[in-house]
């Protein structure tokens, strides 16, 4: 037997141990196998001597294990966060940091070249480098320093193995001899890197028109990208303002005049190469979650003119994919005095790995975020001349090169060249000798035929541009009001956030930050709007700057006594810069405006519970105009008519426990799969469930339309990334749109019996035929079991050991490392977000991360829930302890003042000067 497969075997004989081992401490069978489970768990309780701390500092967790920390100063402040998150998450810090760098083969392997290779192309850590040396303040490098010396404390006391984390065990026996690095200020700042990845907007959105070119026209794409609906869903900034003579946003919504200064706290293009690069998009590592337009998130804010307290309301719940470890981590910064030496008390949502807070409030004022969506990537083909050379304005331009290697675990290393453009563009068509070959058939316009050897492809991206968001996050912490909030906000620069504010003077705000692109108005014969890939040798296509921060919406104190941001338009068309083409189409927003309008009439006042309530709406708005079209077709089988009549009196609620939602987002499925899936390119069309449930008669049984038949599945390859029809804010607004021609070519379909079928009421029909048999085949068909939470369920993964080929643990290990299934309510386009791909099956694949209610007359009778737990220790009681919680809608007290915090205190544990 090759050495190879008796190595991989006594790996998986070490694997199937430790599943047994693992499967004994959680029945309490082995005292040992109990003990080597718990031995990474933190110490919660007694006294730790932490080198450098220059005095003692408080740890107070809570039962949840959230833990609050007070200190003297902010040096000690920030060393205690740092030791604390890697008490509790040190093995997700460690692969996240290995991931921004493009490392994650030096741990797992060479199944991870090539996602190191396209990271390493891109070179999120150079440019984090490049923040840390030459952007950031003195004191925020002091403060990544401090939170770096606390991270490097602890992994002194646990150098790796078993006491570092349960994983370092398995590594070990499949990589031996990893041991984890010390951590640096610049592995803190990468993470930035990889969140604005995943909220960088439409750079799918331009691969996928690209290759929806092969097949569509240019009316037909436009069909399904359609226009946002300004009328109907509105937009954030009501009345879009003007830029005066200096450049500066004037609002136009009846917002307040700013307050004095005060001092503040601080088109068609190769269809190989796109699709080569739409693969690696998919490819990368699920703990970056999923990626551009569908992911949203919710946040409102109320003036305490229409609240039951008097004072503003905020909530807020973010949308992500969920993930074990969850992304979130909850925790309170407090300085016993806050002063010069030690400006904060802050609490709220973080990142392990990364100081300061990220979205909460402070004894003044809170903030949250939702993504503003805007267009930050282009696309640029390039002529390639030569290994060192491109054309840029008719003349040989050379790239700059350097060379990167990646360490492999295991194998031998791999050396790469990254070239980039002369304004550092990587082209990231470089990863593999074959996609420097491809490009040959279809160049933009057909304006290049002397592109036999193929295009290059840069990426323009702002986040690859040196900036302040780390300072950003730390001037948040300690703003005390709106002028250093909007400076806070300045900083901003990646990824480009929608903003609400609301401070414990009754002041509300909207501010839209960040580095957002002005392009260039192009040459007049293609694109130059950030649809499509754009023309590179043409220096008439490249950025000219970026929106001024002045000329960027905000509004302050709106008349409208609310501020609504859920991912749609921030402004009309009226708005002088290009934020984006592609917005999220508002539905969301909408009804949350309407239930706030609503709660407002006849001098109504709004309530947290009320706030919380909205937050749960699971209301499917596309249901209100499709199922009377459904109930008006005429129907003959009487299974199909069965389940048909459930929608008779749905109250378009998609709670778990009706059978009506199952029904409805059954038919939402296959009439995206008939009106659309079907059309798309085959590349286009992989999926991951059943595309399709076919029913084929049976000789053997009677005659009946359901009985008869034996059920054939044809299933797929998942890949969620792809323009495949998911069912999102966007399908909706191509449904509604194409619903008022029942003529439409979209209706015409090929059904079950592979028979070509025209029009929309046909479409129907075949769609409520094949949901009825797609369910009686997931579910009975008994429809009285039916539910739409035993179809709708979310299973958090446990990401950083890998979910694919190149994981370092057994499937069985996974089972044992994941939770659930959890059914939920709500659905993609519904406020209580809860997204799934129509077109790979119903499980929720992007949900409320986490959800808060913040109440600025007391901020003790705040309100948080996180989608999983503060630990990252896969049986540690805390590891997930608030999903079942979070899956019912419930939040819980988030206690703030030092003897609110201390009443809810279950553990203390105190780090001691060293």
């Amino acid at each position: 037997m090759p050495r190879s497969k008796k190595k991989f075997r006594r790996v998986r004989l070490f694997v199937l141990l430790l599943v047994v081992l693992l499967l004994a401490a959680l029945g309490g069978g082995s005292y040992w196998s109990v003990s080597t489970v718990r031995a990474s768990f933190p110490d919660v309780t007694g006294n730790i001597t932490v080198a450098g701390m220059s005095a003692p500092v408080d740890v107070k967790r809570d039962a949840n294990g959230i833990p609050q920390i007070y200190a003297d100063s902010s040096a000690d402040l920030f060393r205690a966060q740092g030791y604390v998150q890697a008490q509790d998450r040190f093995w997700e810090m460690d692969v996240r940091r290995h991931i921004t760098s493009g490392r994650l083969s030096e741990m797992f392997g060479s199944g991870q070249v090539q996602t190191d290779t396209f990271l390493r192309t891109m070179g999120w850590q150079r440019v984090a480098q490049q923040e840390y040396d030459t952007e950031l303040s003195a004191e925020t490098k002091k403060n990544l320093q401090s939170y770096a010396d606390g991270v490097n404390a602890w992994l002194a006391q646990h150098p790796g193995g078993s006491s570092a984390s349960l994983e370092y065990a398995l590594l070990g026996a499949v990589h031996g001899g990893y041991k984890p690095e010390q951590w640096t200020p610049v592995d803190s700042v990468a993470w930035l890197k990889a969140m604005a990845w995943s909220l960088s907007g439409n750079m799918q959105e331009e691969i996928d028109r690209s290759l929806l070119a092969q097949d569509f026209t240019a009316d037909k794409i436009a069909q399904l990208y359609p226009d946002y609906p300004y009328a109907r869903n509105g937009t954030i900034v009501k009345q879009t303002g003007k830029i005066d003579g200096n450049g500066n946003y004037q609002p136009a919504d009846g917002s307040a005049a700013l307050p004095p200064p005060q001092l503040g706290q601080g088109r068609a293009t190769t269809q190989a190469l796109m699709q080569t690069l739409s693969d690696n998009m998919a490819g990368m590592p699920q703990l970056l979650g999923p990626q551009g337009q569908g992911i949203g998130s919710n946040s409102w804010v109320v003036a305490g003119s229409h609240t039951t307290t008097g004072k503003p309301l905020m909530a807020n719940d973010p949308h992500l994919g969920p993930e074990l470890p969850s992304v979130w981590y909850q925790m309170g910064l407090h300085c016993r005095t806050v002063g010069p030496a030690c400006g904060y008390d802050v609490t709220g949502f973080t990142f392990a790995g990364m100081p300061g807070v990220v979205i909460g409030h402070n004894q003044n004022i809170s903030w949250g975020f939702t993504n503003l969506g805007a267009d930050v990537t282009d696309l640029y083909l390039e002529k390639v001349t030569g290994p060192d050379t491109y054309l840029y304005d008719n003349q040989d331009t050379k790239f700059v090169s350097r060379k990167e290697t990646v360490k492999v675990a295991g194998g031998p290393d791999r050396t790469i060249t990254v070239r980039t453009t002369q304004d550092g563009m990587p082209l990231i068509s470089d990863q593999s000798t074959e996609q420097q070959d491809i490009g040959r058939n279809a160049p933009v316009g057909n304006a290049a035929p002397d592109r036999a050897s193929g295009y290059g492809v840069a990426l323009k991206w702002t986040a690859l541009t040196p900036g302040k968001t780390m300072d950003a996050v730390f001037e948040l912490d300690r703003a005390g009001n709106w002028t250093a909030f909007r400076a806070a906000a300045r900083d901003f620069a990646v990824p480009a956030q929608n903003l609400i504010y609301a401070d414990t003077q009754g002041h509300i705000g909207y501010q839209a930050p960040g580095l957002i692109p002005v392009r260039g108005k192009g040459d007049g014969r293609y694109p130059a709007d950030g649809r499509y890939p754009a023309p590179g040798w043409d220096s008439a296509y490249r950025w000219t700057g970026s929106i001024p921060f002045n000329a960027l919406p905000y509004s302050y104190d709106p008349a409208s006594g609310y501020v609504v941001t859920a991912n749609q338009a921030v402004a009309d068309q009226s708005y002088p810069y290009l934020l984006t083409n592609d917005w999220e189409y508002g539905t969301r927003a909408k009804e949350i405006t309407d239930q706030i309008e609503g709660r407002l009439k006849n001098n109504g006042k709004i309530s947290p519970d009320d706030m919380q309530q909205m937050q749960l709406d699971n209301t499917s708005v596309m249901a209100q105009t499709l199922v009377p079209l459904l109930l008006k077709v005429n129907i003959n089988d009487p299974y199909v008519r069965e389940a048909q009549d459930l929608l008779k009196d749905w109250n378009y609620h998609q709670d778990a426990s009706s059978a009506a939602a199952a029904y409805y987002n059954g038919v939402w499925r296959q009439l995206l799969i008939l009106a659309f899936g079907q059309k798309f390119p085959a590349d286009l069309r992989a999926t991951g469930d059943c595309l399709l449930v076919r029913q084929k008669r049976d000789p053997t049984m009677p005659d009946d339309a359901l009985n008869n038949t034996v059920t054939v599945n044809e299933c797929g390859t998942r890949d969620p990334d792809k323009a495949q029809p998911d069912g999102g804010d966007r399908w909706t607004e191509v449904v509604r749109q194409q619903l008022a021609n029942p003529q439409s070519s979209w209706w015409d379909y090929i059904d079950s019996d592979h028979h070509q079928q025209h029009g929309l009421t046909s479409l129907l029909a075949e769609a409520m035929k094949n949901a009825r048999q797609d369910l009686t085949s997931k579910l009975s068909k008994d429809i009285s079991t039916w539910s739409w939470g035993r179809l709708h369920t979310l299973t958090l993964k446990e990401q950083t050991l890998g979910t694919d080929d190149s994981s370092i643990a057994s499937g069985l290990v996974h089972k044992l490392l994941n939770r659930g299934p959890y059914q939920l309510d709500g659905g993609s386009a519904a406020v209580n977000a809860s997204g799934w791909n129509a077109a790979a099956g119903y499980a929720a694949d992007w949900v409320p991360s986490m959800r808060m209610v913040v109440d600025l007359n007391d901020f003790n009778d705040s309100r948080w829930i996180n989608v999983g737990g503060a630990s990252g220790h896969a049986f540690n009681p805390n590891y997930n302890d608030q999903t079942a919680l979070w899956a019912k809608g419930v939040l819980l007290p988030w206690a703030y003042s030092s003897d609110r915090v201390e009443q809810a205190t279950k553990n203390k544990l105190v780090l001691s000067a060293g």
